[in-house]
C-alpha cells in the first residue's frame, strides 16, 4: 500500500521527484519507452530501490505525465522569452522558429523521449500532448494575427492554417535533426526562419 502523503511536498520531496523525472527522460531516450522500467529509472537516478519511485508517483502513467509536462515546460522556458522580447511580430516569429530548433538541438534526449512516449503510450496524445500542442499553436496564431493587424504580414493568409504549417515544418525539422548526425544546424535554422518569414511577410512595394 502506498504511504499516505501530505498535501504539500517538502523541499526534499520536490527535489527527489525532479531527480526521478530527469532520470526517466534519460532512460527513455536511451532504451525506449517500453524498456524504461522503474528498476532502470531508479538505477539511473541513483536510488537504492525502485520502490522509492512508487513513493513519489502512484504509477508509471503519473510519472510519464510529469515527464511530458517537464519537457514542454523546459521548452517554453527556453523559447518563450525570446519571442516575448521581440520588437515586432516578424521578429517574434523568427525567434520562435529559431528558438524551437535550437531547443531541439540542445535537448535531444528530451525530444527523443517525447517521441518515444508518443509512439509507445496508446493514450499519450489525448492525456498529455494534445493540450500542450494546441497551446503552442494558439501562440503562433496570435503572432500571425498581431502581424496582420500591424501591417507586417499578408492580409490574405489564414492564421490558423499558416500556424499549422509552421508547426508541421518544425516537426519535420525535429525529425531531420534527430536522424541526421552531421546536419549543419545553424544553416538549417537560418533557412527555415527565412522560409517562414518570406511566406508570411508582405511583399515590398515596387517603386
Amino acid at each position: 500500500m502506498r504511504p499516505k502523503r501530505r498535501d504539500e511536498p517538502t523541499f526534499t520531496e520536490v527535489g527527489r521527484r525532479r531527480q526521478i523525472v530527469d532520470a526517466a527522460i534519460g532512460t527513455i531516450a536511451e532504451v525506449g519507452y517500453s524498456a524504461a522500467s522503474f528498476a532502470r529509472i531508479a538505477q539511473r537516478a541513483g536510488l537504492s530501490s525502485p520502490g522509492l519511485i512508487s513513493y513519489h508517483f502512484a504509477d508509471k502513467d503519473e510519472l510519464i505525465g510529469q515527464v511530458v509536462a517537464a519537457i514542454y515546460r523546459t521548452g517554453g522556458d527556453r523559447i518563450r522569452p525570446r519571442a516575448d522580447e521581440a520588437g515586432s511580430s516578424a521578429q517574434a516569429l523568427a525567434a520562435f522558429v529559431a528558438g524551437s530548433v535550437e531547443f531541439y538541438d540542445s535537448h535531444r534526449d528530451h525530444m527523443r523521449t517525447l517521441l518515444q512516449i508518443l509512439h509507445g503510450h496508446p493514450h499519450a496524445r489525448e492525456r498529455w500532448v494534445d493540450e500542450a500542442n494546441a497551446a503552442e499553436l494558439d501562440g503562433i496564431e496570435q503572432v500571425l494575427v498581431e502581424g496582420q493587424a500591424a501591417g507586417e504580414f499578408r492580409g490574405d493568409l489564414t492564421p490558423r492554417v499558416t500556424a499549422t504549417v509552421i508547426r508541421d515544418l518544425l516537426s519535420g525539422a525535429l525529425a531531420r535533426l534527430l536522424n541526421t548526425p552531421d546536419l549543419d544546424v545553424p544553416t538549417y535554422t537560418a533557412e527555415l526562419v527565412d522560409l517562414c518569414r518570406h511566406a508570411v511577410e508582405k511583399a515590398p512595394r515596387s517603386s
